[in-house]
This record gives structure tokens, sequence and C-alpha cells, in this order.
């Protein structure tokens, strides 16, 4: 049995709990290439048209797997635990989006949801993925807490080198965006580039010890409802004083996203602040002006303390 992996989406976030998962299990897995200018076509070939470009992307990423595979993984996540929270709904119907999409296909999913208010745990979403796979209970729980110690040990090492970036001498720019945008290759990696070819040390917001970050958006805001949301939320509360600006990405049209980023702006003043539309469109010249500009502002801006 081989098991096909989207490259989209969640798989950003936990990529690392879910392939030693699946080494640990013995079960062969395929991921999907870098995101590049074919799957972005596949993907808005096939989705909605109200889907936001990170939704296309994804539908992008599962048309390439198709006929590849025996399995496609599709992870279903709504709800953690709090119950004042959610994600976004674009994360709770991927399962049944994708499968109508391509209900003609008749595609083989492999389910994996996680509705801690319906009392679907992690735990459980493993337990159950371990079982359809056709391992024994004990085999499948080694192999999960195996892939948690995994998951806690890598998210430790990019908390340790980003600590280790801010330490560095030279104008720091804080990130604001979900890492299946700023990680992916096509859209999000150039904005990086750019900063760093300017000169400047990107801060990645997703980067974060996610508890901590979640207290600290409290105080910011009591009502936000989405869980990954206010995890960049609290990241600005942690990262603003070590950083000279701000830039938020947002994948268009995300709702989400447009309403806590218009109260980021509100609620940060104190920091130069831009945000940055993934589109999917061609060509990077806008995206390197604005950037270029930014960090002009910054710069001026900083000169101008100096003097005073």
């Amino acid at each position: 049995m081989k098991v096909g992996i989207p490259r989209g989406f969640l798989y950003y976030r936990y990529h690392i709990l879910w392939e030693t998962f699946f080494d640990e299990l013995g079960i062969e897995y395929i991921v999907s290439p870098d995101t590049n200018k074919e799957i972005i076509k596949r993907g808005t070939e096939h989705a909605i048209d109200e889907s936001c470009l990170s939704s296309k992307i994804f539908t992008g990423h599962v048309d390439y797997l198709i006929d590849k595979c025996d399995y496609i993984f599709i992870p279903r996540v709504a709800t953690f635990g709090d119950k004042k929270e959610f994600v976004c709904s674009k994360f709770q119907a991927i399962y049944d989006v994708i499968n109508n999409t391509y209900r003609e296909k008749k595609l083989k999913i492999l389910y994996y949801s996680i509705d801690v208010h319906n009392k679907d745990t992690e735990l459980k979403a493993f337990m159950k993925m371990g079982k359809f796979l056709g391992k024994n209970k004990a085999l499948v729980l080694k192999a999960y807490y195996v892939a948690k110690q995994a998951e806690k040990t890598s998210k430790l090492i990019e908390i340790n080198n980003q600590k280790q970036l801010l330490e560095k001498d030279g104008l720091k720019i804080l990130i604001v965006s979900h890492p299946y945008n700023i990680y992916d290759k096509y859209v999000g990696e150039p904005i990086l580039k750019t900063l760093k070819e300017l000169g400047c040390i990107p801060i990645l917001g997703c980067v974060v010890d996610e508890k901590r970050a979640l207290e600290k958006a409290k105080m910011i805001s009591s009502t936000l409802p989405w869980t990954f949301n206010k995890e960049l939320v609290g990241s600005i509360a942690i990262y603003k004083e070590k950083v000279d600006g701000i830039i938020l990405v947002t994948s268009f049209p995300c709702g989400p996203d447009s309403l806590v980023n218009e109260m980021i702006i509100r609620r940060f003043k104190e920091k130069p602040t831009i945000s940055l539309v993934l589109d999917g469109q061609e060509g990077t010249a806008g995206m390197e002006t604005r950037l270029e500009s930014f960090v002009d502002i910054i710069k001026l801006r900083k000169d101008n303390d100096y003097d005073e």
C-alpha cells in the first residue's frame, strides 16, 4: 500500500508527525512535489471559484497524486478543545470537498479527523488510521508517540534557530503568515528570498511556542475564534519588541485573515506594517517593489530615530 500526501495546507505544520508515523508503521508514502505553475493550474481548474488560493493549491496537489498511490491522505481538522475556538471552515470541509470534487474518479481517501468538541482527539485519529492500515494497536500507539516526540524535537529546533536569528545584527522583519503560505516554494518563498536579498532577517510568526502565543492572543482579543490566527496574533505580541517591521501575508481571498489582519493593523500601530496578498499570478516584480519600499521606509524611520 502506498499513501499519497498532498504538499499543501496542514502539511507544513504536521509533516514531521505524519511522515514519522508512516515510517514507524512501515507504510510507503509519496509526497507531491513543490508547488509549481502546473499544480496551481490543476487546482484552479478543479476547485470552486470561491476557493482561496491555498485551497486551490491543495486541490492541485491532490490532483497530482491521483493514480500515483493507493490512498490519498486528506486530513480534516475542526477543533482542538477550547469551546470558543475552531479552525477555518476550509480545514473542516476539505475531506468532503475533495471527495465530491473527484466523485467520478471514486478516490480512495485515507480519513483522518480531529474534532475535540466531538471527542475526536489527535490520538484517536491516529489509532483509527492505524487500524484501517491493518496495524495492531500496540504498534500504532508506539508509532504515534515516536512521531509526537519527533514533532516536538523539530519544533524546539525551529524555535531555537529563530532565537539565534533574533540575536543577530540587522533589520528584522516579522512575517505573519500561515505555514502553508510562507513555506510554499511558489507563492511564499519568493518573499523570504527578496527580504534576504535586501539585507533583512526574516522572522516567522508561525515559528513560536503555540501555547504561549495563544495565551498572549487572549490579552489582545477575547473573541477571536480561529485557533491558527490566534497563534499568529500571539506571535506578534511575543516578537514585536525584537523586530523592526511586520509583513502580513495572506492568500486571496481568505476571510479569516482579512478580518484578523485589519485588527492587527489597528492594535499594533507602533510597528510599520504592510499586507501582501498572494493571488497565484506569475511574476514577482510588484511584490519586490513593495518590499523594497517598505524596507526603505523602515530604514529611514530608524535613521530619524537615531538622529533624534
